[in-house]
């Protein structure tokens, strides 16, 4: 029985764990806290941080196999496990490029996947003299993470906004849909595309609200937007899921925003609406099993249970009962005990072939399940 780790103990971990029971498998997994949403559900929880080369090491070195839930975990504990032989998903060389957002929009450049127009400021006085790229996103080069570190300049009064630190600053273009995409990809180079996903954002929070999936898109761009995921996909020369962040515009260029190189938020719809879903992908790669069919059951759409405004505190869900009564609804609550505001707590997804219906149940849902204290 093989052993494999996961670096990471929030839903995604929870989720991969939760995929995990089907395989013979022994699990692994590394978080800073021990009440985290994946503790309970692995063979064995180390508390560890994520970030420190020791402790990364010291957790990997017995294990066949590692994954990460996040991107921001010791590279270089991941590069020494790699040289002894512990097989790494990713591998630690597509980590170091997408942790750095950076080097991430410098790979796109490198191999000509499009991608808005960007430039490099290292501080605020290199921001202030690029007044003229402006009206521009800045986003910080490592650290951001669900909304932060990403600062919208449409004004030269915005520009005292923008982060003081290597960060990249790219041209603001108008969005006309943003779209997911997650691609499998095993060691033996093999690939299968999920159906694209139309994500939509809380403004606010700049978080997920939630996502239908397959995204209305006309023949030509949803070609585009697949060969454009599996040139993204394919130079990292890895192993594993990877989550392809891309919007079109009004003229329908596609452009790439960012990459995840990990299971993902746009791909929860997975469980319950295709055949397989992106974390049963994942343990497929992992072990070695065949890819999975990534093809729909029905259409679906995804709904992020996020804490509401106001409450910071031991969590209550109001309207719970009420949401588990709808039809061909599916709740997934996270295990996490405290709530503050826009922290992810849970999701719903929704299958049917009527898009009408699965819009009018998200909308019901929203209002409906709360997270409060």
């Amino acid at each position: 029985m093989q052993k494999i780790g996961i670096l990471g103990g929030g839903q995604l971990g929870r989720m991969l764990l939760q995929a995990a029971a089907n395989y013979p498998v022994e699990t692994f997994a590394m978080e800073n806290d021990s009440e985290c949403p994946a503790a309970h559900l692995c063979h064995h929880f180390t508390k560890g941080d994520i970030r420190d080369f020791n402790a990364v090491y010291a957790f990997g070195k017995n294990l066949d196999a590692i994954t990460v839930e996040i991107e921001n975990v010791n590279v270089e504990a991941l590069e020494k496990l790699e040289a002894e032989g512990v097989r790494t998903f990713p591998k630690p060389g597509v980590l170091k490029i997408i942790k750095n957002k950076i080097l991430q929009k410098q790979y796109y450049q490198q191999h000509e996947i499009p991608t808005a127009e960007f430039v490099v400021t290292q501080n605020l006085q290199e921001l202030d003299s690029r007044k003229n790229f402006l009206p521009a996103v800045h986003k910080l080069g490592e650290g951001g993470y669900d909304g932060r570190g990403v600062q919208i300049l449409e004004t030269i009064e915005d520009v005292e906004r923008g982060f003081d630190k290597p960060s990249v600053l790219e041209k603001l273009i108008k969005i006309h849909k943003e779209i997911a995409q997650i691609v499998a990809i095993n060691e033996k180079g093999d690939t299968a595309l999920y159906p694209p996903v139309e994500t939509l954002f809380d403004p606010a929070l700049n978080l997920l609200d939630y996502q239908l999936c397959p995204a209305d898109l006309k023949d030509g761009t949803l070609w585009k937007m697949e060969a454009i995921a599996l040139t993204v996909v394919r130079h990292f020369n890895s192993p594993g899921i990877f989550a392809i962040e891309m919007f079109t515009d009004k003229t329908g260029e596609v452009y790439v925003n960012e990459t995840a190189p990990r299971v993902h938020n746009s791909g929860h719809h997975t469980i319950e609406a295709h055949y397989s879903s992106q974390f049963d992908m994942l343990w497929r790669i992992m072990l070695g099993l065949p890819l999975g069919n990534t093809g729909m059951i029905l259409p679906s759409i995804m709904v992020n249970i996020l804490g509401a405004d106001g409450y910071d505190g031991q969590v209550k869900y109001e309207g719970l009962e009420e949401v588990m009564q709808m039809e061909n609804a599916f709740v997934h609550l996270y295990g996490k005990k405290y709530t503050r505001p826009g922290r992810k707590m849970g999701h719903v997804t929704v299958i049917n072939k009527e898009k009408q219906d699965l819009l009018f149940k998200s909308k019901r849902i929203k209002r409906t399940l709360i997270a409060k204290c």
